[in-house]
């Protein structure tokens, strides 16, 4: 028996939008996801100002900065999606 596609997946399998709960498991991806990007953010940060070549230094702190973006674009969607159930339209 073969299972149907919901309306919410494409026969490929991607979603075509999020669902409406989040999983344990995904919550904690999530967080692990938050703590890796702030982690680098903040190892790229120690490292361009342990450096001596001006080279090495901007390209340890452009990688901090894409670094922080990823965290801020993670944290702002996660922010942007978590209304309470009360303030959700009908």
């Amino acid at each position: 028996m073969q299972q149907q596609p919901n309306n919410m997946t494409q026969p490929n399998g991607m979603m075509m939008k999020p669902p409406v709960m989040v999983t344990v498991k995904d919550s904690l991806y999530l967080t692990d996801m938050l703590s890796w990007n702030l982690l680098a953010m903040k190892k790229a940060h120690f490292f361009a100002q342990s450096a001596q070549d001006p080279a090495i230094k901007s390209h340890l702190e452009k990688c901090g900065q894409m670094h922080q973006q990823h965290y801020e674009r993670i944290l702002n969607h996660l922010n942007t999606n978590s209304q309470p159930m009360s303030q959700q339209p009908q």
